[in-house]
């Protein structure tokens, strides 16, 4: 008996998925985290009326969610001063990206990325063909200068940017963003991730005529909403640039639960700024446990913080490995030169306790000593 073949494109690929959740590290080595800070995940979780709506929507699990997610669109729109048909809603940012990806990037298509930006991305490119060509990081911040220039010489379909940056947590200003926007070649769209949206410096979100064809811009209720695991994301721009979703998207892809959960995060606009706070008072006591071991944090617009371990990547990763053996989950950076650097999310005094008790532990151990 044979098994059908694979497509030359999917047999091309490696069996592989961009991240390594904890659980899996749990799975190998029969030990359970006790501090979650690698995921950027928000450890404080979502609003105690999201937790209501979880509950009261729980029985009506059985049924398919709203194919339109039409109150949660509508709701969207009205928040961002937009048209209902201006905002699509996905699986999480990671979902509307391989949807953005899957509608205008063909095989051999060129796609302008930064080396080390979020892999996720990357993935989605290889999975329908693509050719990634990435310029590297500038100063620890992805570099317009380099995406355009990129673009122009490889005459690229999409070029991907976050604003704040995830693995670095660092940011640039509204006029930096809309400066990359104008330097992109005619007929390429800008895919600007807004994931940490809710976190970024007054001053660092552009304003864009959501009319303009050239920019699609993804945000998510993963992070400062507290609802990673509900994976839910939007996206919002062009009206028919978002028409083109309803050709390729899964219309099924909410479950009620998850809309309903959103909608109230949405809804209920102080949580976020308790969250902020906490995110605030979490980065600052990270820095100082980072100050204290002679390591450097580096600024974070984000709900995490990296920290520069002042070496090479290989002391990072004994460092970062030498964490995990004592139940700190954190992460770091793929590429050079960030992999000289952990990463650590914002977390509750307790887990922040045992970082400053470990991270001393885990630095002798990387040096030798």
């Amino acid at each position: 008996m044979t098994r059908p073949k694979e497509t030359p494109l999917a047999q091309s690929l490696p069996a592989t998925v961009p991240f390594v959740g904890p659980e899996a590290i749990e799975r190998a080595t029969g030990r359970v985290f006790k501090a979650r800070l690698g995921a950027n995940e928000s450890v404080f979780g979502p609003s105690p009326k999201v937790l209501d709506a979880i509950r009261s929507s729980a029985p009506e699990a059985w049924m398919y969610g709203d194919p339109e997610s039409h109150d949660l669109r509508h709701a969207l729109a009205a928040s961002l001063g937009i048209a209902p048909g201006e905002v699509v809603v996905g699986e999480g940012i990671d979902g509307l990206l391989g949807y953005v990806v899957r509608l205008y990037v063909g095989p051999g298509d060129v796609v302008v990325t930064s080396d080390g930006a979020y892999p996720t991305f990357n993935y989605h490119v290889a999975g329908f063909g693509g050719q990634l060509v990435k310029v590297p990081y500038v100063d620890d911040r992805e570099d317009p200068d380099s995406l355009i220039a990129a673009a122009h010489q490889h005459g690229a379909k999409l070029v991907y940017f976050a604003n704040p940056d995830n693995p670095m947590g660092s940011w640039h200003d509204a006029g930096a963003v809309t400066a990359l926007l104008d330097g992109l070649p005619e007929g390429c769209l800008l895919v600007l991730d807004e994931a940490y949206v809710e976190f970024a410096p007054e001053g660092a979100v552009p304003v864009i005529d959501v009319s303009d064809p050239r920019v699609i811009r993804m945000r998510t209720f993963s992070k400062a909403y507290g609802l990673a695991g509900m994976r839910v994301g939007y996206a919002f721009g062009e009206a028919e640039v978002i028409r083109g979703f309803e050709k390729i998207r899964n219309h099924f892809g909410l479950s009620r639960v998850s809309q309903a959960a959103a909608l109230a995060a949405l809804e209920d606009a102080g949580w976020v700024d308790v969250v902020r706070a906490k995110v605030e008072t979490a980065r600052s006591r990270i820095a100082e446990i980072a100050t204290g071991q002679g390591l450097t944090p580096l600024p974070s617009a984000t709900n995490f913080v990296t920290i520069d371990c002042g070496q090479d990547a290989t002391f990072a990763k004994a460092v970062l490995e030498g964490l995990v053996a004592r139940g700190v989950f954190v992460r770091m950076p793929f590429a050079a030169p960030g992999n000289r650097c952990i990463r650590i999310s914002a977390g509750p005094s307790q887990d922040l306790d045992l970082l400053a008790e470990m991270l001393p532990l885990a630095l002798a151990e990387a040096q030798g000593g």
